[in-house]
């Protein structure tokens, strides 16, 4: 009998896809390659022609007006506050609890005028008492006095009769009349004395009770009152519940702007010089002003010498610690724009944002045809938001002042100049 033949290849399984699956993952692949290729020319194209806005500013040589219109050259920026020459921290002579304050801030005073006053009915009595006592002193000197003058006549008498009748005086009772008269003198020119000292006692109590008045020091204004009706004050402050100050005032009068000049640049700052001051507050609004004094001493740790500003434009809005920017004016003996310097180099002021340290160097970056293009300049310290460029600058480049986080070489921007 012959066994069936079994074909076991008919078995087997066939893993390999059809030949139509594999061309069209194949299509897939390639249409997924080329879409990333030109979604990824796309964003480099786009980098490549987007462009970032900065901020610009074009160098201009200080000699040449430092951005002042040639006339009244800015030398040096410092930054400052406004201040009253004339300003105090009232505070009582003596302490006590205020009885009653008669101004607020922003109250108009005269010298002399009370602003406020202590609960004073102690010293009050203290005065009556010392009045009484010096009333009491002058009935003993009266009286004291009245002796005297009688002590003196009786021994005036008793050694005019010794002299002329001796058997009826004796030199004893003339030398005792004479030692009474001169005890009755010692005993008026004691109760003289004790007037003197009652008048004294007197004039402290009167002293004391008109130091529970607080007067204005000078004509001014109340800036702020420092306490309040009930509290206690004292003339320095000790802790606990007691104040120092009870206002805080100013004559208005006497402002003027107090800048710290970086001592790099300190020798174009002199006394007399013309000044253009700019209040953070008015921005668009200048001050006229003239340095009135440049403080003989350094600060050692910020390396700035201060100067003192005095303002010829008097304005209402001017106010006390009120920022404020100097800009000091580069000018002749005369007042006038000095005339630049042919010899010297060119200096130029950049806001300090402009210079940027690089490695140990301090960098620009110039907008040229669009592009940046790094600069290495030298540049001194920062005073008043600017830094002086001395070398490295020609004038009429455009400098990126702001805007760009991450300036690079070649990057395209778009100049917005401030």
């Amino acid at each position: 009998m012959t066994s069936p033949t079994h074909d076991l290849s008919k078995l087997r399984i066939d893993r390999d896809p059809p030949p139509e699956v594999r061309r069209a993952f194949g299509r897939t692949l390639a249409f997924v390659g080329v879409a990333a290729a030109l979604a990824s020319g796309a964003v480099l194209w786009v980098r490549s022609r987007s462009t970032v806005t900065a901020e610009t500013v074009v160098a201009t040589p200080i000699a040449s007006g430092g951005g002042a219109g040639g006339a009244g050259a800015t030398s040096v920026t410092a930054n400052g506050y406004v201040v009253a020459r004339t300003h105090a921290a009232v505070s009582a002579k003596i302490p006590g609890r205020i009885a009653s304050l008669t101004v607020d801030g922003g109250s108009e005073v005269r010298r002399g005028q009370v602003i406020a006053q202590l609960e004073n009915a102690d010293y009050a009595a203290a005065v009556g008492e010392a009045r009484a006592n010096v009333a009491s002193a002058r009935a003993q000197l009266t009286e004291a006095a009245t002796e005297r003058d009688q002590s003196a006549r009786e021994a005036h008498r008793v050694a005019q009769i010794h002299g002329e009748h001796p058997e009826l005086v004796s030199a004893q009772d003339s030398e005792s009349a004479m030692s009474r008269a001169e005890q009755a003198a010692a005993r008026a020119g004691s109760a003289q004395a004790k007037i003197e000292a009652a008048q004294a006692a007197l004039r402290f109590a009167e002293a004391t009770l008109e130091n529970t008045y607080i007067r204005a020091p000078f004509t001014g204004t109340v800036l702020r009152k420092e306490a309040e009706v009930g509290e206690v004050v004292a003339p320095s402050v000790g802790g606990g519940l007691t104040r120092g100050a009870v206002v805080t005032m100013a004559d208005l009068a006497s402002l003027e702007v107090e800048v710290d000049v970086n001592e790099a640049y300190i020798a174009r700052v002199h006394h007399g010089q013309p000044a253009r001051i700019t209040l953070d507050a008015y921005q668009d609004t200048s001050f006229r002003g003239e340095v009135r004094q440049v403080v003989p001493t350094a600060d050692r740790q910020r390396a700035t010498v201060q100067v003192k500003v005095s303002i010829a434009d008097r304005d209402p809005r001017i106010l006390p610690e009120m920022g404020a920017r100097v800009d000091f004016l580069a000018s002749d003996s005369g007042g006038t724009a000095a005339a630049p310097s042919a010899a010297g180099p060119a200096r130029f002021r950049l806001p300090a944002a402009a210079v940027r340290e690089s490695g140990g160097r301090s960098v620009v970056w110039l907008v040229r045809d669009g592009r940046l293009q790094a600069r290495e300049v030298a540049a001194g310290p920062v005073s008043g938001g600017f830094r002086e460029v001395t070398k490295g600058l020609s004038g009429g480049e455009r400098v990126v002042t702001g805007g760009v986080e991450e300036p690079k070489e070649g990057m395209r921007v778009k100049p917005n100049e401030r």
